[in-house]
């Protein structure tokens, strides 16, 4: 992770948005609102697992984008640490899992766990009285994931709505109560939120007499808020009107 998590992270990130979401098709006559109130989470979940599959494929070592074809490693253990762990130091005790993304990455994670259980492909084992993910074979993780893709595909494009239903509320809403104080109680010692908001500079054009553009100057003269407020007011779809 130390090594390749930086690209991994990246590129997963690069497949999911721009090939996963951009890829699949609904068979003729299926209503693109079939899956109603999982729709979110059947399409974040779909993107991800093409990235995911996608991400140990030889051809981006032979792209020249990966130098190691064990970097997908990375990024096959960092998301599954997420979805079974890391993620749940952002809900209160007591909750269980709300937000599409978070429930996509957790049905993910424990779907693989669980179909991955009799050859132990990947365990949660317990070491000093406390948990850890442990990935012991790879290539039979990346299967998972693409009989999942397939599944989650195969659901999407028939509007196969509780067959998604049953996979969400199976796999990506509960928590196992025990699991999340431990974790609550571990990031407790780290003193760091769950969350992270971004500040992004103002580009500012500076052009010359004749109109020409000279330079783009680059300022970080707003807060959070300010920002988001700019944005919803120059960027917003719809029409302001007092």
């Amino acid at each position: 992770m130390k090594k390749n998590g930086t690209i991994a992270d990246k590129l997963h990130t690069d497949l999911h948005e721009c090939l996963g979401h951009g890829s699949g098709k609904l068979l003729p006559g299926v209503d693109p609102d079939a899956m109603k109130a999982y729709g979110s989470t059947i399409e974040e979940a779909r993107a991800d697992l093409f990235a995911l599959y996608y991400l140990a494929d030889p051809k981006l070592v032979e792209l020249g984008i990966f130098s190691d074809p064990d970097t997908y490693k990375a990024e096959y253990y960092k998301y599954l640490m997420n979805g079974l762990m890391t993620q749940l130091y952002r809900i209160e005790p007591g909750k269980n899992v709300e937000e599409a993304h978070m429930r996509n990455r957790k049905l993910i994670s424990e779907w693989c766990l669980k179909m991955g259980k009799k050859e132990k492909v990947v365990e949660l084992v317990k070491r000093k009285g406390k948990t850890y993910v442990k990935v012991n074979d790879y290539q039979k993780l990346r299967d998972l994931f693409g009989k999942l893709l397939a599944e989650i595909q195969r659901i999407k494009s028939e509007g196969d709505y509780e067959a998604g239903r049953a996979l969400v509320e199976n796999y990506g809403v509960v928590i196992d109560k025990k699991l999340h104080q431990e974790v609550l109680d571990r990031y407790a010692n780290l003193d760091i939120v769950p969350y992270k908001g971004f500040v992004n500079p103002i580009y500012n054009v500076v052009k010359d007499a004749n109109g020409n553009i000279t330079n783009i100057t680059v300022s970080y003269g707003e807060n959070y808020i300010d920002q988001m407020l700019r944005y919803s007011r120059d960027y917003s779809p719809l029409t302001n009107k007092k």
